[in-house]
């Protein structure tokens, strides 16, 4: 909810539009529940989107038609590491050897599809954290845009739906960052602009662990819709004035998009929660 509070506002302070994208790419990850629920709990916070929503898993034919063109290109190979090999190998977590790049790999056994990542440093510049930059090939290694249980990775996915929705910002959390240069890559590989990218701290638990389903972290949908927004522009640097304290969420709201400003938003890369929001 902070990360689509922040979008919401960012895009109607600049008179844009704000749209909803449920990311159910991943059908092992996805839950219907899940995608009933978002619109409706955003709509409790008073947060209405502008035009259709757009599915993922609806869409792809249209991930399948840019990977294809990759790999026409000689952009992807094939890579039958599992993860457990690479864990063997001593390569766990994020980093890939590029192993199987310059080797044949029979596209008949189960394998993933990996693009071939360029040498040099993929420079970022994000309107909150500032020059970001990442050498792909070394640091990250090519990654994988069709996985071995035939599912299209959320980095093609992504970029080619911000592409097809014509895209100009991007408010996401700050635990995306490291995916960005991988995005900006495959934008300027497939010939489309780059959007502005703007990543926001992520709210700590307790225990420092950011809150999310993978976390445990409760849902806000027992929340009160006033008291939580109030709650979530104080942790964003927008504390509203007392006189707000308690007012319908379009009031709350009109006077958050009059006052936006991204240089009152906190730099860190997560927000210890300093109360509940009852």
């Amino acid at each position: 909810m902070l990360a689509a509070l922040a979008g919401y506002l960012d895009a109607k302070s600049h008179r844009g539009v704000w749209l909803l994208r449920i990311e159910d790419v991943d059908p092992y990850r996805s839950h219907a529940q899940a995608a009933e629920s978002i619109p409706k709990d955003l709509e409790r916070f008073g947060l209405y989107w502008d035009e259709s929503i757009v599915q993922q898993s609806s869409r792809l034919d249209s991930y399948r038609q840019v990977l294809e063109q990759l790999d026409l290109r000689g952009l992807v190979y094939a890579c039958t590491c599992s993860r457990k090999h690479l864990a063997e190998q001593g390569y766990a977590g994020e980093r890939y050897p590029n192993q199987c790049r310059d080797k044949s790999r029979s596209r008949h056994q189960p394998h993933a599809l990996r693009v071939i990542t360029p040498g040099y440093v993929i420079n970022v510049f994000d309107r909150l954290q500032g020059a970001y930059g990442v050498n792909l090939a070394r640091e990250a290694g090519d990654f994988i845009l069709y996985r071995r249980d035939q599912v299209y990775a959320y980095h093609l996915a992504v970029v080619v739906d911000d592409y097809d929705q014509r895209i100009t910002h991007v408010v996401r959390g700050v635990d995306l960052l490291d995916s960005t240069p991988r995005h900006q890559y495959l934008q300027q590989t497939l010939r489309y602009p780059t959007p502005q990218y703007l990543h926001l701290p992520v709210i700590l638990a307790p225990n420092g662990q950011k809150l999310s389903k993978q976390t445990g972290a409760a849902s806000i949908a027992a929340l009160d819709p006033t008291a939580t927004l109030f709650y979530l522009l104080s942790l964003l640097g927008h504390v509203p004035p007392e006189t707000l304290r308690g007012a319908p969420v379009d009031e709350l709201l009109a006077w958050a998009v009059g006052v936006w400003d991204e240089k009152r938003l906190p730099q860190e890369r997560g927000i210890q929660a300093f109360r509940n929001a009852e």
